[in-house]
C-alpha cells in the first residue's frame, strides 16, 4: 500500500515537533483516506451515497443531541463536493452550462449586491450557496460508465440499508424503527419524510434499471421500495411514485419489459390499492399514518400553511430579486411557536422559498434552467430512459410545491442519480463524435 510511505514523514514531523503528534497522526490518516478515495473513487462515492440515503443527521441528533444536526449535514455535503473534485481530477470535468447550480450562484451574487435579508450575513449566504449547489456536484464530473452504473444501482438499495440500520438500532434499544406522528410512521435511520424521499429516488432508479436491463429481480426491489414508502406515511412522495410508475408502465414500451410484465405490475398495484382502501375504510389500518389521513382529510397540509404565511409576507418587500440565498432559513425563527409546533422552519415549498431568496426573476431563471438542463441531457438518452427522466422531473416540479426537494439531504441522492443517468447519455454522445468526424 503506497500511502504507507507517508508514515515515515508523519513520524519525522512528530519527532521534530512532539507537541504536534496528534495533528501529525490526523494528517497522516486524512492523507491515507484521500489517497484511497482517489484510487477507489467509485467505491467511495457508493459508500457516500448509502450514508446520505440513511439521513444520518437525524440519527446523530437522537444519539448525540441537536448540536450534531447541522455539522452532520455539512459533512455529508462537503464529502459530496470533495468526491466530485476527486472525480474531476481523476476523470476530467465538464462545464454543464445549463446546470441549475449556476442559477443559485447568480441569485447569490445579485442578493449580495442588492442587500441581504436583515440578520443574514454574507458568510451565511455563501454557506447556503454551497449547500444549495452541493447536490449538483457530480454533474460536473466526466464520469466513466462503471461509476454511473454503480451509482444508479446503489440508489435502489438506499431505502433497504436505511431500514436495516434502523432495525439494528431499534434492536439495541437506541432508537425506534417507527415513530408516532398522526399514526405510526417508518423512520429507518432518519425521519419518515426523509426516508420517503429516499424511497422515491429508489423507485425512480428501479424504473430506470428495469427498462435498462429487463431483469425480473428489479420488479421485486421496486415493490419493496414502494412498500417502505407506504409505511413512511408520506402522501406526496407516494403519489408521485405511483404517478411516475404508472405513466412509465402505461406509456413507455420496451422490448426488455414485455407488455405482460407491465400489465402484471399495474394489476398488482391496482389490487393492492383496492385492498388497502377497503382495510382503511374498515379501520384496520388506522394506526398507520397514511391510512389514517386517507380515512379523514385529504386536504390536510400538515401545518404547511402556517409556514407559507410567513414567507408570503416577506416576498412583497423585494419581489423581483428577493433577499439573497439563505434568506429562507431566516424567515421563521427556530424558537418561534410555529417552528416549535411543526418541528421545522423550512418553507416546504421550493417555489415560495426561491421567490424569497431570488425574487420572481430568480425563480423564473431557476425554472428555465431546470427545463433546458433536463431537456438537453435527456435528449441524449435512449427513448425509454428519456421518457422516464422527463416523467421524473415533471413529478419533481409538482413535488416542489409541498416539500424541500432542493435543500434536504435526500436531494443529494436524487441529483446524484440524475448525474449518473446524464453521464451515461453524455458518454454515448461523446463516443459518437469521432465517428461523425471520420464520416465528414
Amino acid at each position: 500500500m503506497r500511502f504507507l510511505a507517508l508514515v515515515p514523514l508523519g513520524l519525522a514531523c512528530a519527532w521534530i515537533a512532539p507537541g504536534l503528534l496528534w495533528q501529525a497522526i490526523a494528517c497522516l490518516i486524512a492523507g491515507g483516506v484521500l489517497f484511497l478515495a482517489f484510487q477507489h473513487t467509485t467505491a467511495f462515492c457508493v459508500a457516500w451515497l448509502l450514508a446520505a440515503g440513511c439521513s444520518l443527521e437525524m440519527t446523530m441528533t437522537d444519539l448525540v443531541g441537536p448540536e450534531a444536526f447541522q455539522p452532520t449535514i455539512a459533512a455529508i455535503k462537503a464529502a459530496q463536493i470533495g468526491l466530485a473534485l476527486l472525480g474531476v481530477l481523476r476523470w476530467g470535468g465538464r462545464a454543464d452550462p445549463w446546470n441549475p447550480a449556476w442559477a443559485f450562484a447568480i441569485m447569490a451574487a445579485i442578493g449580495i449586491v442588492h442587500g441581504l435579508y436583515p440578520g443574514l450575513t454574507v458568510g451565511d449566504s455563501l454557506r447556503s450557496l454551497v449547500g444549495s449547489v452541493a447536490p449538483f456536484a457530480f454533474c460536473f464530473v466526466r464520469a466513466p460508465a462503471d461509476w454511473s452504473d454503480a451509482m444508479v444501482r446503489a440508489v435502489r438499495w438506499c431505502p433497504a440499508v436505511a431500514v436495516a440500520g434502523g432495525l439494528l438500532l431499534a434492536g439495541l434499544g437506541l432508537r425506534p424503527l417507527f415513530v408516532e406522528s398522526g399514526g405510526l410512521r417508518l423512520t429507518g435511520l432518519g425521519h419518515p419524510a426523509f426516508l420517503a424521499s429516499v424511497c422515491l429516488a429508489g423507485v425512480y432508479a428501479g424504473l430506470l434499471q428495469l427498462y435498462r436491463t429487463g431483469r425480473p429481480a428489479e420488479m421485486l426491489l421496486l415493490a419493496c421500495n414502494l412498500i417502505f414508502l407506504v409505511l413512511t406515511g408520506a402522501r406526496a412522495p407516494l403519489f408521485y411514485a405511483i404517478a411516475v410508475s404508472g405513466a412509465t408502465l402505461c406509456g413507455v414500451a420496451s422490448p426488455l419489459v414485455p407488455v405482460r410484465w407491465r400489465a402484471l405490475l399495474l394489476l398488482s398495484a391496482a389490487g393492492a390499492a383496492s385492498l388497502l382502501l377497503v382495510l382503511t375504510l374498515a379501520g384496520d389500518l388506522g394506526s398507520i399514518r397514511l391510512f389514517a389521513l386517507l380515512g379523514t382529510d385529504l386536504s390536510n397540509l400538515s401545518g404547511r400553511e402556517y409556514l407559507w404565511a410567513a414567507f408570503q409576507a416577506v416576498t412583497g418587500d423585494s419581489p423581483w430579486v428577493g433577499w439573497g440565498i439563505g434568506a429562507g432559513n431566516a424567515i421563521v425563527p427556530p424558537d418561534s411557536p410555529v417552528a416549535k409546533l411543526l418541528h421545522t422552519w423550512a418553507a416546504h415549498n421550493e417555489y415560495l422559498r426561491i421567490e424569497v431568496e431570488g425574487g420572481m426573476l430568480g425563480r423564473a431563471l431557476l425554472i428555465a434552467m431546470f427545463a433546458i438542463w433536463v431537456g438537453r441531457h435527456s435528449a441524449a438518452l435512449p427513448m425509454a430512459e428519456r421518457r422516464i427522466v422527463r416523467f421524473i422531473f415533471l413529478a419533481f416540479a409538482g413535488h416542489a410545491f409541498t416539500d424541500n426537494v432542493l435543500i434536504s439531504t435526500p436531494s443529494c441522492l436524487l441529483f446524484a442519480l440524475t448525474a449518473a443517468v446524464f453521464s451515461r447519455g453524455a458518454a454515448v454522445g461523446e463516443s459518437r463524435l469521432p465517428e461523425a468526424a471520420s464520416r465528414a
